[in-house]
């Protein structure tokens, strides 16, 4: 593996990561303004654990769900694809970094630190589809809602939550490509010296008539040498 792609692959998805755990506890996953007067102006804002409103005055407040099962079921299969993507980049994380070649972590067999960093590398495309299933099925129900002229409901829109969250996906998915991309079992290096190795012990089986001839100087009757074949 090209330690340069190793290490830039790794920088991505480490950021995707990180931005995976901002975008999860963000409060702005949609937003409605409900515009009135300068008095009862107010901003309503929804992640998928609570529901926020602020006032012009600059006053907050802010709700739990009271039940998970009483959610929608877009709500409740982002909160499990969310969860899902950190805990497998974090798997993702621990095998890259025992598979760097840069670390000491696995010893010296590259080949199979370079297959290691290709599993990493799998953890983290995992990662980046969840992430982009949940934060684009959520994006999806927004925008159905927004534009549906029977729904009764407070119509919101697309907030900051989600562009973290996509943007976290698409650096999860690039880094665990190159990592796939850069991974390899064997080296040119180790290539060449497996057939160097391979070259030094060569296999010659023996030929018919070799061992024709064998077998018929293995039937000479021994008075028929000479004195000189025994010095």
């Amino acid at each position: 593996m090209d330690p340069v792609v190793e290490a830039f692959a790794f920088s991505l998805a480490f950021l995707g990561w990180v931005m995976v755990g901002l975008a999860l506890p963000n409060r702005h996953w949609r937003v409605s303004t409900v515009d009135g007067n300068v008095i009862t102006t107010s901003t309503i804002y929804e992640n998928l654990w609570m529901s926020c409103a602020t006032d012009s005055t600059g006053v907050h407040n802010c709700r739990e769900f009271p039940s998970l099962l009483a959610l929608s079921g877009y709500i409740q299969a982002s909160r499990a694809l969310m969860i899902s993507s950190i805990v497998l980049g974090t798997f993702g994380l621990v095998a890259t970094l025992v598979g760097m070649q840069c670390s000491k972590i696995g010893g010296e067999n590259y080949v199979m630190k370079g297959r290691i960093a290709g599993i990493g590398g799998v953890f983290f495309i995992l990662q980046g589809l969840c992430t982009m299933i949940a934060v684009s099925w959520y994006a999806f129900n927004i925008t159905q809602e927004f534009f549906d002229p029977l729904y009764p409901g407070i119509k919101y829109e697309i907030g900051e939550g989600l562009y973290i969250g996509w943007s976290s996906a698409t650096l999860a998915l690039c880094g665990g490509s190159c990592l796939l991309c850069a991974c390899r079992l064997h080296s040119p290096e180790e290539k060449k010296s497996d057939l160097q190795t391979f070259r030094s012990y060569p296999y010659k089986p023996q030929s018919r008539h070799a061992v024709q001839t064998a077998s018929e100087i293995s039937h000479i009757p021994s008075s028929q040498y000479g004195r000189n074949a025994y010095v």
